[in-house]
């Protein structure tokens, strides 16, 4: 196993035992997703094919929690369990299998600041630390862990480097500009506009391993890595960059800290500026995070949605542009899902079966959320005091 994942609180509990059999859990379960068109041991590629008895009773009584866990243990597959995701949810079925660890998990979200500076590096250590073997198997040549461009592209590295142009045109981007990445990730946009635009580069992470692979892939370009809280950056503004941009970062802020991260970003920028914000978000406000992706992918994450994020930037910026094109990540996670299976054969020398099921189901159910239209994704061009004569966005 790789030393330097860390392994989420329970990963290696003992399984839950189920009781008895209880037919009548699995015909609640069994109507439940008849209303999806999904059936048990049937023949579609998106039926489950059900390995154990208390399948039913842990679903029905722990939600989707108790259906990521079950799954990880084995007690059921699916072959198309993206799509199986993206059924139950347009049927709405999650809204009738709800546990109180969700309900726990919304109030805690708007009462108490779950990304603190004290839990902010939480995340990384779990998620972005889990080895850089695991996600350069996974990701592009770019190291891209956020979602493609699919416009015209066929390759998922296409689809990324697409989407690096896209970000780079709509920050207008010109040789010598300064840039500041908020949440750099392994440092492929700032490559890209280093290379590319001639644009000098500083990037923030919370991730160790992120930073030294940046570093490492970033020497000899006007690029710099800072391992730092975002809230610990720059804190008197004597700093000021010509562009912005925060790619896939903001989902960890959380509400609490909405003000403080649009107060760094104003702070941050030159009275001509340009901030471009990049994040996955949800239809409707009041909302937690998932149980399961909670648990064991990403910790104290919170999907924003639209009128949270307008209302958090309107304080400081002018709304230029919002751009969705969530449907892309669907492809995108499906992409990367190819890719580690293909890669399983050397990864399983560092990584446990039960590792390997839990982040199989990580990128399918995520891939049918965006399917189903439940996630999005977007992209806002904010400046400080609106763009003399507007702003227009590339035609790509």
């Amino acid at each position: 196993m790789n030393n330097d994942w860390v392994q989420p609180a329970g990963f290696d509990r003992p399984r839950q035992r189920p009781g008895p059999r209880h037919d009548g859990a699995r015909a609640a379960f069994e109507r439940l997703l008849a209303q999806a068109d999904v059936r048990l041991d049937g023949q579609q590629p998106w039926d489950l094919q059900i390995r154990h008895s208390g399948t039913f009773d842990r679903v029905l009584g722990h939600g989707s929690l108790g259906l990521g866990e079950s799954y990880m243990d084995g007690w059921w597959d699916c072959e198309r369990l993206d799509e199986f995701i993206c059924r139950a949810l347009r049927a709405g079925l999650d809204r009738q299998v709800r546990n109180p660890a969700l309900l726990l998990l919304a109030l805690k979200s708007r009462l108490l600041n779950l990304q603190s500076p004290a839990r902010a590096w939480q995340v990384g250590q779990q998620h972005y630390d889990t080895g850089n073997e695991l996600f350069e198997a996974m990701l592009d040549p770019t190291m891209s862990y956020s979602c493609g461009y699919w416009a015209q592209q066929e390759t998922l590295e296409q689809a990324q480097r697409a989407k690096l142009e896209l970000i780079c045109s709509k920050l207008q981007l010109e040789p010598g500009m300064t840039l500041l990445d908020i949440g750099c990730g392994w440092g492929g946009l700032m490559r890209h506009a280093a290379e590319q635009y001639g644009a000098s580069c500083v990037g923030l992470t919370i991730s160790h391993e992120q930073a030294n692979w940046a570093r490492q892939r970033l020497q000899g370009l006007p690029a710099q890595v800072e391992l730092v809280d975002y809230r610990d950056f720059n804190p008197d503004g004597g700093k000021r960059f010509d562009r912005l941009v925060s790619v896939g970062m903001f989902e960890h802020v959380g509400p609490k800290n909405y003000r403080t991260y649009f107060e760094l970003a104003r702070r941050s920028l030159r009275e001509d500026g340009l901030f471009l914000l990049h994040s996955i978000g949800r239809n409707r406000p009041g909302g937690a995070n998932d149980p399961w992706i909670e648990k064991y992918i990403f910790p104290n994450g919170v999907l924003p949605a639209p009128s949270e994020l307008t209302r958090a930037a309107e304080r400081e910026f002018v709304l230029e542009d919002l751009h969705n094109f969530g449907a892309d990540y669907d492809r995108t996670l499906m992409a990367w899902l190819e890719r580690f299976d293909a890669a399983w054969p050397q990864l399983q020398q560092r990584y446990p079966e039960r590792f390997r099921r839990m982040w199989r189901y990580y990128l399918m159910a995520c891939a049918g959320t965006f399917r189903a239209r439940d996630n999005q994704l977007w992209q806002l061009v904010l400046s400080p005091r609106g763009v003399t004569g507007g702003y227009r966005r590339p035609l790509r």
